[in-house]
């Protein structure tokens, strides 16, 4: 089973910026779609954004369209979320994840997945 590791997390101030990085020791994540997802305290797990497996398609949560970024660097083994203008509710741990993608070509991806095993996460706190 592919084991992801989170990155990068951190304080924060209401309008910042920071990057997540999602890696796979030992193993690539080239030709695999992967998602983020957020899980703030007291609430469900949800769909931040996904990039399929070439990087051809991506999407995103209304709730960070226009200041979330993802993107992937097959070089690097490493799925990147760059998040702008940080706001409080931003908050949460952050998970990376295999996700579903469509069978079409090209494919999209879609903001879920089947997997149970979730790794760490990193944490994102944003507070001024």
């Amino acid at each position: 089973q592919l084991q992801l590791v989170e990155s990068g997390g951190g304080l924060v101030q209401p309008g910042g910026s920071l990057r997540v990085s999602c890696t796979a020791p030992g193993a690539t994540l080239d030709g695999i779609t992967i998602g983020w997802f957020h899980q703030a305290p007291g609430r469900d797990r949800e769909g931040v954004s996904c990039i399929s497996d070439y990087g051809g398609s991506t999407d995103y949560a209304d709730s960070v369209k226009g200041r979330f970024t993802i993107s992937r660097d097959n070089a690097k083994n490493t799925v990147y979320l760059q998040m702008n203008s940080l706001k409080f509710e931003d908050t949460a741990v952050y998970y990376c994840q295999v996700n579903v993608q469509t069978t079409s070509v090209p494919p999209v991806c879609l903001l879920r997945t089947f997997e149970e095993n979730w790794g760490q996460g990193t944490q994102v706190t944003v507070s001024s």
